[in-house]
């Protein structure tokens, strides 16, 4: 069953990889339940199939580092990207897109969280395995209030600007 918006984010532990030691993290990958991560936030979450991927990183991400300020301007507390891959790439990913203090790179190692979701894509006859589909979503205190699937291989729907847009 995929989630519908009224729905409970479900439970499951994502990973971040923390780059300077503090408030209570490590430096390397330090593990969070998705409703303590939620809690009382109001969040966009964002999905992708891949790190380092060309539409990821080249749109997706991107988007969403230059939304910063109006995406908080609309009430907007945290902003997630979830992906299936490890904490370590998605540490790199991070670094590689400048995404520290603006954009949360949440790793979903092994699609406990999207499959939970029921928003997970097939790409095992590409070699790429279980993956994320795209998609955007609001989440208000752990509900999801706008929920935003882009069709396979389409870059339309999940965009900040088109969350913006929402709010």
């Amino acid at each position: 069953m995929t989630i519908r918006i009224g729905d409970r984010l479900p439970e499951a532990t994502l990973k971040e990889f923390i780059e300077v030691e503090g408030n209570g993290c490590t430096i390397g990958p330090n593990a969070f339940k998705v409703s303590d991560l939620a809690k009382g936030k109001k969040v966009a979450l964002f999905a992708l199939p891949g790190a380092f991927t060309p539409t990821c990183s080249a749109k997706h991400v991107p988007g969403y580092l230059a939304q910063y300020d109006a995406l908080r301007a609309k009430g907007v507390d945290e902003i997630w990207c979830v992906s299936v891959n490890d904490a370590f790439v998605m540490g790199a990913w991070a670094r590689d897109q400048g995404s520290a203090g603006k954009v949360r790179m949440l790793a979903d190692g092994a699609a406990a969280f999207t499959t939970a979701l029921g928003l997970e894509l097939d790409l095992n006859a590409t070699g790429m395995g279980i993956r994320s589909q795209r998609y955007s979503m609001l989440v208000d205190d752990g509900v999801v209030k706008l929920l935003n699937v882009e069709a396979p291989g389409k870059f339309e729907v999940s965009s900040a600007e088109a969350l913006i847009a929402q709010l």
